[in-house]
């Protein structure tokens, strides 16, 4: 079997659950999101289902790797969360299986999209900035100050100095 590239919010983790109780007593959970967010939807899963979830917390390259490898002989039974980019690929390559979950309506349009563009072998469940940098010379040569917080990068004087990649394209 093919691993399943479930990124949906819990809610929809715990739907899984009726397609997998007769299947088996554990669940292979490869997660890419943040380490608090997969010990969070390992718990939700395993107290709504009673099923056990054996997850394995990497990064999206990392378990992309992981699934790429095992392509012949999947470990894994879903992966959860990270960067888009992967994800979608996985997808292209046939690593991952279709799966439309019943809370598909609740969805962002921009996440509903990925699963259409994916043929439904993946789906978005969140977005946002994961961290900032800054170059000190370009600072130093404008004379701003090194910001301390997103808060500081809407103040007046960085207007005109801050880039960012395109979100709808962009990993990490």
């Amino acid at each position: 079997m093919k691993l399943k590239s479930i990124v949906l919010a819990m809610t929809t983790l715990a739907g899984t659950a009726m397609i997998t109780p007769a299947l088996a007593d554990d669940l292979t959970l490869y997660c890419s999101a943040d380490e608090e967010w997969c010990q969070l939807m390992s718990r939700g899963f395993e107290e709504a289902t009673g099923i056990n979830v054996d997850m394995t917390r990497k990064s999206s390259g990392e378990t992309f790797a992981q699934v790429k490898a095992e392509a012949a002989n999947p470990k894994g039974d879903i992966w959860w969360g990270g960067t888009g980019d992967p994800h979608l690929q996985a997808a292209e390559e046939n690593l991952t299986e279709p799966y439309v979950s019943p809370m598909r309506g609740e969805l962002n349009e921009w996440a509903t999209k990925q699963a259409a563009a994916a043929g439904d072998k993946t789906v978005g469940i969140y977005s946002g900035a994961l961290g900032y940098g800054y170059n000190e010379e370009l600072l130093k040569k404008n004379n701003l100050p090194v910001p301390a917080c997103w808060a500081d990068l809407l103040k007046p004087e960085y207007k005109g100095h801050i880039q960012m990649a395109n979100p709808n394209s962009s990993g990490t």
